[in-house]
């Protein structure tokens, strides 16, 4: 299963890794995403959650 945020749907894209010599080979760009426990819908749950979201408070968690 690919880890997707919970809150804004951030997952892996492609790009490219470029050499010194310019040769160009596909790489994947991986958000950081953290399995946390917040609160959904007052109840407290397990999901996949980026750092980014995390920082900005649009999740609250569950102590």
């Amino acid at each position: 299963m690919a880890k997707v945020c919970f809150v804004c749907g951030k997952q892996r894209q492609m790009g490219l890794q470029v050499s010194h010599s310019h040769i160009r080979t596909k790489r994947p760009w991986r958000p950081n995403i953290q399995r946390v426990k917040i609160l959904v819908d007052g109840t407290p749950q397990r999901v996949n959650v980026c750092t980014r979201c995390l920082r900005s408070g649009k999740v609250k968690r569950a102590l």
